[in-house]
């Protein structure tokens, strides 16, 4: 059942929500994960050419690091998800830690890049335990009042990994060697393992009364998998070559089937009536949205900067910490303020504010001063900092209790899928508009580059669309 558009707002609590005694303690633990997280996908990227020489791995072969950890995540994050609303939130991010560690730890000691990359898979199943249950044992832990609150402090975690990472990557590699990249997650899992052992409450799940859909959970793996696959490697592999269109479509015929299974299945493992509600439905698709703009800009400027404007490494690095710092210290306060106002103004104000500075971006030229770049990724780190906590909290907000699971993880997929679909868009745009050119100071680079963010520009305004259909959370 929808609301009407006139209830997209939730009124301000009557009186003062009361935090549980060691709720805060929760929100520590599942930050130190989350930073922990968000530092291992920075520094791995920042060392993927230290280690293709350690390794003697060719460019294509050490770039599966990162591919595999992507697919495995996307693949099985539903899955977990439904899995925590069976068996437990708590149990299933300890299990998830504890994967991810262990992982960690054999990446570090991989002799050769096949076994660093079969580890990489490893560790990303324990990445997806943690992504797809931590949004649920937050709001579980704190009162409604304070969810918008408590998810921006998580995402200024997410933003401070994303800031030191490139750095400490960059140190970790050249003074130890790249295992010191995977090696710094032990110490820091095995902190958020202990504090998630103390604090987090237990929960029993449903799986008393419910059962895990392994044929959903089978189809829909592969199925991603092959889509993920294809978005990734289109640009390198030839959008129209034989094995891109078959993964596409072995992706399709599974997709379908697994839609059709869930539909007929008493227990699925992705509940469609969710998304009969239309707060739910939309806070995704303006997620999926906002994923693709933000990952055409992560993609797209480190070429801008370094092979446009001729900038080093460092330099560049400094220029695109901006955007994580903003986004760091927008987070919280737009959380907290979507607490008093609801979501609704405050999710299509970030998507206004990203399409802003996406178009901005796309009138950098080969002169643009760098204060004026500085202050358009500041626009760009400001639109998403207002807009993910306040989404966030609308989407799980919009979710029953015991589909809490399921609805993080929905909301972790379609960040992973708007990754890479903004990694795969962007790519495809700028790489036809090049005409074969090198990527280099020369007018058809920068208008390759142009056009790119200004089709970020137009991806942000649909999610503004999208998100201003919402109705409004329940409670």
């Amino acid at each position: 059942m929808t609301n009407s558009p006139e209830d997209h707002t939730p009124a301000p609590p009557a009186t003062p929500a009361t935090v549980p005694p060691g709720a805060w303690w929760v929100l520590v633990a599942v930050g130190v994960g989350t930073f922990m997280s968000a530092l291992d996908g920075s520094v791995v990227s920042v060392a993927v050419p230290v280690m293709s020489k350690a390794l003697h791995s060719s460019v294509a072969s050490i770039e599966w690091v990162i591919v595999i950890y992507l697919l495995v995540v996307s693949g099985t994050l539903l899955m977990f998800g439904r899995l925590g609303d069976l068996r437990g939130y708590k149990n299933t991010y300890l299990l998830g830690f504890a994967v991810f560690v262990a992982g960690s730890a054999l990446c570090g000691f991989a002799p050769d890049e096949r076994v660093l990359i079969a580890m990489r898979g490893f560790q990303a199943l324990g990445a997806a335990m943690v992504f797809a249950c931590s949004p649920a044992i937050l709001i579980g832990a704190f009162p409604p009042q304070k969810r918008g609150q408590v998810l921006g402090l998580q995402g200024t975690f997410t933003y401070l990994g994303l800031t030191v990472g490139p750095v400490l990557g960059g140190l970790l590699a050249k003074n130890f060697g790249w295992p010191a990249i995977f090696f710094i997650n032990v110490p820091i899992g095995l902190l958020a393992i202990a504090l998630s052992w103390r604090f987090i409450q237990q929960d029993s799940g449903v799986g008393h009364t419910e059962t895990f859909d392994v044929p959903g959970a089978a189809t829909f793996l592969v199925g991603l998998v092959a889509l993920t696959l294809a978005l990734n490697q289109g640009s390198a592999w030839g959008w129209l070559s034989i094995p891109i269109l078959g993964l596409l479509a072995v992706a399709a015929a599974l997709l379908v089937a697994f839609f059709v299974l869930e539909t007929r299945t008493r227990n699925p493992m992705l509940d469609l009536s969710l998304f009969l509600n239309r707060t739910f439905a939309s806070s995704t698709a303006a997620a999926l949205l906002n994923y693709i703009a933000i990952y055409t800009v992560v993609f797209l400027m480190p070429f801008y900067l370094e092979n446009g404007r001729e900038m080093s490494v460092d330099q560049a690095g400094l220029l695109l910490a901006v955007l994580s710092l903003v986004m760091a210290v927008t987070a919280p306060l737009s959380g907290s303020l979507s607490d008093r106002i609801g979501t609704r103004t405050l999710v299509v104000l970030g998507m206004l504010l990203l399409a802003a500075g996406t178009g901005w971006l796309g009138l950098l030229g080969p002169t643009t001063p760098p204060l004026v770049v500085a202050l358009a990724l500041a626009l760009v780190g400001l639109g998403t900092g207002v807009f993910v906590s306040p989404n966030t909290s609308a989407l799980l907000g919009s979710a029953p209790l015991h589909r809490r699971g399921i609805a993080s993880g929905i909301l972790a997929e379609a960040r992973n899928v708007g990754m890479v679909l903004g990694v795969g868009l962007a790519g495809a745009v700028f790489t036809t508009l090049l005409h074969g050119a090198e990527p280099g100071p020369h007018p058809v680079f920068f208008r390759a580059i142009s056009v790119s963010f200004l089709f970020a520009a137009g991806v942000a305004v649909a999610g503004a669309v999208a998100a201003a259909t919402a109705g409004k959370p329940a409670a």
